[in-house]
């Protein structure tokens, strides 16, 4: 007989554009992704009890002012239980749009091809195809570079391709920019 072999689980991998992914919001109403299509969203997952997570809130508020005359606009996937997240965002305002799920926030993780290692950010553009993948937390600057990016795609003067070089090459340039001002330790004291 023929040896036996063994069948390895598909490998998770992150799709080219916006997965069918739908979640109910605040009120309870469920909503897709897709709502959105025709203009360019900010997809931050988080949880509530990711510290991350939660710095990442007025940031994400701020850059929803400022960009909502460019017709951005952010989701927020909370992948928690509806009670702590309701709870957490009566007391922390979110300006955004607020998609929650417990079970099935596992499962739009997965859509993405991600595992639930939060904060992780998805953006796209207005055809929804993803243009960058961020893990891990946002800062104003990364926000603005792909967004510019995303902009560009959108505006028809930078192709997909060059826009996600650029991101990665910004990307790298700003982690190594962060690190060398990181303040350094101070040293003990010989005694």
């Amino acid at each position: 007989p023929a040896p036996a072999t063994e069948t390895a689980a598909p490998e998770a991998r992150v799709p080219d554009v916006l997965p069918v992914v739908e979640l109910a919001d605040r009120e309870g109403k469920k909503r897709k992704l897709s709502d959105w299509a025709g203009q360019p969203v900010v997809v931050n997952f988080w949880a509530t009890w990711c510290g991350p997570c939660r710095r990442e809130i007025p940031l994400l508020n701020k850059v929803h002012a400022e960009r909502a005359k460019q017709k951005v606009e952010i989701i927020g996937i909370a992948v928690d239980f509806r009670d702590d997240v309701l709870a957490y965002a009566g007391k922390t305002p979110i300006s955004y749009p607020l998609l929650i799920g417990e079970e099935d926030g596992l499962a739009a993780v997965q859509a993405f091809g991600m595992q639930p290692n939060f904060p992780f950010t998805v953006f796209a553009d207005s055809k929804q195809r993803l243009v960058a993948l961020k893990v891990g937390e946002l800062h104003q600057e990364e926000i603005d570079l792909i967004l510019d990016r995303v902009l560009a795609v959108d505006a028809g003067t930078l192709d997909l391709p060059t826009a996600r070089e650029q991101i990665t090459e910004g990307l790298k340039e700003i982690a190594t920019k962060r690190a060398t001002e990181a303040p350094k330790s101070p040293k003990l004291a010989a005694n």
